[in-house]
């Protein structure tokens, strides 16, 4: 699906938008295909999807001691489960450097021109190898190595979506139902991702997500909704993490690795801080509070938006949390913006009081209505008449 509406961008007009464009690279999900199929077939590119695949696989070889090959995945067209996480991490950070790699020899399309980066989740790794901070072989090795562990951790752990049609939700008294069920000693419950101020996922172990809900209704009664999803998740930027020292050992691992003592190229937005955080020094220390700190992914698109981003290109295969959130955000802001007069528009400034406080203060949110965004994997398909 193309997020670009109504025209077709050519090679030269996105050369020229990188300057105020922001590369969004994707996480894990339950699918991670995306259009990988079609690339790796594809006669001109095929040979770049291929090696960035072969490369990957070899590094998921050597941490877990598995028999890997994506690029026989990807040609069956299977998908990744959670009990095939390795893979599906290999498979998403090599398809997100080989989209990239495309622009590059392809288009002589230079993203380290881009205004800035960043990435949701397993996302911010493809954003670091991206910047030139690390090789994407070291980067891999990180989470692979400990991605056994995450599979464990994510038995009878459920994800919810905690949100509210009208009000910002409270994040102290979100916290302080999650500590008080925690002190329970019953499992581990904790926000793991900040979509907007009226919006969070949530990751508890056992019946935890059962006793927010029942904490909720009597905290926050008609207030806030929290709706389960289904499947298996991985706790990642949640502290379930601690229950295998998983942050820990991973700054141990990064201890050793080769990180390039630079700033990155393009700057990068990280989620665990929600600015522009990375310099030539501290990729390790982020990284190491990458695993277990929730997601900042609001403040980051935020931030985004008053540096001036205009266009988000969207890395990776099937990327979907990031574009979502930009267009409910963009529908939001119109319905707000609209709502100037008569008693309907009364009524539907009052279904968005979260967002009708914020925006005498949060101007840049206006630009949420201009921006534009492309979904490379579609775009690199859809190039039959430029191809050098």
């Amino acid at each position: 699906m193309s997020f670009v509406v109504d025209r077709t961008i050519g090679p030269d007009e996105f050369r020229e938008l990188l300057s105020t464009a922001a590369l969004s690279f994707r996480g894990y999900n339950q699918t991670n295909l995306g259009r990988t199929q079609e690339l790796l077939a594809h006669s001109r590119y095929g040979t770049i999807v291929a090696d960035y695949l072969e490369r990957a696989g070899k590094v998921c070889f050597d941490c877990t001691g598995r028999q890997t090959n994506l690029v026989d995945r990807v040609q069956r067209g299977e998908e990744t489960t959670l009990e095939s996480y390795a893979e599906a991490v290999a498979l998403i950070v090599s398809m997100e450097l080989a989209q990239l790699r495309l622009l590059r020899e392809h288009f002589q399309i230079e993203y380290r021109k881009a205004m800035v980066s960043f990435g949701f989740s397993l996302g911010e790794i493809a954003a670091v190898v991206a910047g030139g901070l690390l090789e994407m072989e070291d980067a891999l090795r990180i989470p692979l190595s400990l991605s056994d562990d995450c599979i464990a951790l994510a038995d009878k752990v459920t994800l919810a979506v905690l949100f509210s049609r009208e009000q910002r939700l409270n994040a102290d008294e979100v916290k302080r139902i999650c500590t008080q069920i925690n002190a329970e000693g019953n499992g581990i419950i904790g926000v793991s991702t900040v979509l907007a101020p009226n919006s969070m996922l949530l990751l508890g172990q056992g019946g935890t997500i059962d006793r927010f809900r029942e904490e909720l209704n009597r905290s926050m009664p008609k207030q806030a909704y929290l709706r389960v999803n289904g499947g298996s998740w991985p706790p990642l930027h949640t502290s379930i993490m601690w229950q295998k020292s998983v942050p820990n050992r991973a700054a141990v691992m990064m201890q050793t690795t080769a990180f390039r003592h630079q700033k990155p190229e393009p700057p990068i937005l990280s989620l665990v801080t929600g600015k522009v955080s990375y310099d030539s020094l501290n990729a390790t220390e982020l990284i190491h509070q990458w695993v277990d700190h929730p997601q900042k992914l609001w403040d980051a698109i935020y931030e985004s938006l008053v540096l001036g981003v205009e266009t988000y290109i969207h890395v990776g295969p099937e990327p979907n949390i990031v574009p979502a959130t930009l267009k409910r955000l963009k529908e939001n802001v119109e319905g707000q913006s609209r709502a100037s007069f008569g008693m309907r528009a009364l009524s539907v400034a009052a279904q968005r009081r979260w967002l009708q406080s914020m925006l005498p203060q949060r101007t840049a949110l206006l630009r949420a209505t201009a921006v534009q965004q492309i979904n490379l994997e579609d775009w690199l398909l859809e190039q039959k008449d430029f191809l050098s």
